[in-house]
């Protein structure tokens, strides 16, 4: 069975992770219309990894880039946004893509938690997840490691803002909330990446992903560099 889903994955040096997911969408219960990969020329296995899945690749770049890439070339009415180091869940393509429909929404994102946690990381979800439920109706949030879109609405916003350096999945559900529905879905949740966390450190990363809430809030759009951030790294590693 497939589901009218185009899934977009941005990746850079993913060859540690990207077999993971690739093989957990294979596993779906529900199979997508497309598996695209924006790749924005990783040096590793990356890009033999996703032809071996048999994925569209093609041109990325950094992440707001190569979801807009992706999402020019999908052929099907729904997005789905992944980060390279997802897992789903076995039905969940079949789940969310349902109840996305059922419930006639625009834009949606899934809870997330995470697996085996420490104490630490157990109340980080619990908090994370209630901030973002309270704040749904009145100013949106959204993972941006899961994000399902029309691609109309995707199209009508003109995609993710390129000029943003942090937080551009912010800035994207606030925009898109606002022509269409948003809301999170309950079907599903979604395994959380503790990959930033490990490599960062626990607390640090996230004071740092606080300083990017809190300067979004207060003085809005982030386009120039205020926390270290470097993405791809993870070949380094």
């Amino acid at each position: 069975m497939k589901v009218n889903v185009s899934i977009i994955i941005p990746t850079l040096n993913e060859e540690k992770y990207l077999p993971s997911l690739l093989q957990s969408i294979r596993d779906q219960t529900a199979q997508p219309l497309e598996v695209i990969v924006a790749d924005a020329n990783s040096i590793d296995q990356t890009k033999k990894i996703a032809l071996s899945f048999g994925c569209k690749i093609i041109q990325g770049g950094h992440l707001p880039k190569g979801r807009n890439n992706g999402a020019k070339i999908a052929k099907s009415d729904i997005l789905l946004f992944l980060d390279a180091d997802n897992v789903l869940p076995g039905k969940f393509l079949e789940r969310t893509v349902r109840e996305f429909q059922k419930r006639n929404l625009d834009i949606a994102s899934c809870f997330a938690y995470v697996p085996f946690p420490a104490l630490m990381d157990i109340t980080g979800e619990i908090l994370v997840n209630f901030y973002f439920k309270m704040t749904e109706k009145i100013r949106p949030h959204v993972y941006g490691f899961c994000i399902f879109v029309k691609k109309k609405i995707h199209e009508e916003i003109n995609g993710f803002d390129e000029s943003i350096i942090l937080g551009e999945d912010q800035d994207y559900v606030l925009r898109a909330s606002k022509k269409g529905v948003y809301r999170f879905l309950l079907s599903e949740k979604l395994p959380a990446s503790m990959r930033r966390f490990r490599e960062g450190g626990r607390i640090r990363t996230a004071l740092k992903y606080s300083l990017i809430e809190l300067h979004i809030l207060l003085f809005g759009r982030i386009r120039k560099q205020i926390v270290p951030f470097e993405w791809g790294k993870h070949y380094k590693n």
